[in-house]
């Protein structure tokens, strides 16, 4: 039996903009990208704890090193500048994975690795 699984998960992060009139997905700088293991065009679920929104949508390499967050397009209406967010994707598989996690502060620098 397949199940799906957490796989990767940035937590605690700020959504430091919010740009409607891009046309879609969310902007993430590499650098998290690669330590949580999410790669370009991969779906995520992202949350928020602020306003408790929800939405899936693709994740956009942004430039590394610089904290900036942005969803754009559509999600720009659900989770808007300054709340603070998870970004979660997923893995279908037979086996567990051991997903990567890490932990932002408010200048979406990593705080913490875990597993």
């Amino acid at each position: 039996m397949f199940r799906i699984l957490l796989k990767s998960k940035i937590h605690r992060a700020m959504c430091t903009m919010a740009d409607v009139e891009y046309e879609g997905s969310i902007e993430i700088p590499s650098d998290l990208m690669d330590a949580a293991g999410i790669i370009g065009g991969e779906k995520v679920l992202v949350t928020s704890a602020t306003a408790g929104g929800r939405l899936e949508t693709y994740a956009q390499p942004g430039e590394p090193g610089t904290g900036k967050i942005i969803m754009n397009g559509g999600a720009a209406h659900v989770i808007k500048a300054g709340e603070r967010i998870t970004i979660m994707a997923f893995a279908l598989s037979q086996e567990p994975v051991e997903a990567k996690k890490i932990v932002c502060n408010d200048k979406n620098e990593i705080i913490r690795k875990g597993k």
